[in-house]
């Protein structure tokens, strides 16, 4: 998907709107089919993360699934092992 100007600057119109869940209007994947982003185990998750790869609200996409703790799927491009690993790396550690 091509980014315009003015897809951007919708974005950021809505960011500021106070709606958390603006941006899964935006996103890539609005309308995909779930299955492609929730695979069964084995499953490729390449298609998935190429849809991510340059949605513009992907930041967004992979905060909010953080910030739920979202055990499944694809959020933001990446599974929920680089996730754990995300947060693992992020956390601070016991002195």
């Amino acid at each position: 998907m091509s980014i315009t100007d003015d897809h951007r600057a919708a974005v950021l119109v809505a960011k500021h709107s106070g709606d958390p869940d603006y941006w899964r209007e935006f996103a890539n994947c609005l309308g995909a089919n779930p299955d492609l982003f929730f695979p069964d185990r084995g499953v490729s998750t390449k298609e998935a993360k190429q849809t991510c790869q340059d949605c513009i609200v992907r930041e967004d996409c992979l905060a909010f699934a953080l910030a739920n703790c979202e055990r499944f799927g694809i959020w933001g491009g990446l599974s929920e092992r680089q996730r754990r690993r995300m947060r693992r790396q992020n956390s601070p550690r016991p002195r």
